[in-house]
């Protein structure tokens, strides 16, 4: 079966379970196509628990994307002051290269304009190249790197940062 982007259910809102979900997305994902452990989930985790935590959906964008009822993928605009965090942007890989991606980072930056935000920002590590393509695709330039250990494996973070006109 052929899977197709209007297939798709983008959801704006969030729903008990859903971070839980995103957070098993990445432990799960993340260890098989990049050998990431348990310190990696942690450290998402950590990063969900302060999402929900500081949640105002005045200031915070969600993407949950659906296909027969079920979560495939997500993004998330954390405010960040006078900035936003593109975080959690991941989907299963039967839905990668159908435009779900470009999709979704046209609804970001929409969102940062309707906002009134200008900067933006984004942590990855060097292992995300398909993703790395298409946020430099959408103007973020790399701006750091740190090389650390913290996911149970050498990796390279590196942030990225995007400046509207």
């Amino acid at each position: 079966m052929m899977i197709k982007l209007e297939d798709i259910h983008i959801r704006k809102s969030l729903m008990p379970g859903d971070v839980g979900f995103i957070a098993y997305l990445h432990g799960d994902l993340y260890a098989k196509e990049c050998g990431y452990g348990l310190r990696f989930e942690a450290y998402v985790l950590e990063g969900l628990k302060d999402f929900i935590m500081e949640y105002e959906a005045t200031r915070d964008g969600i993407w949950i994307c659906e296909h027969n009822n079920r979560i495939i993928g997500s993004l998330i605009a954390q405010h960040r002051e006078s900035k936003l965090q593109l975080r959690y942007f991941i989907f299963q890989p039967a839905y990668r290269g159908i435009g779900l991606g470009k999709l979704l980072m046209q609804e970001f930056i929409g969102f940062m304009r309707k906002q009134g935000i200008h900067e933006a920002y984004l942590w990855t590590t060097a292992d995300q190249q398909a993703a790395i393509t298409l946020y430099q695709k959408y103007g973020f330039q790399l701006t750091e790197e740190t090389a650390s250990k913290g996911f149970d494996k050498p990796v390279m973070e590196q942030r990225y940062e995007l400046k509207l006109g």
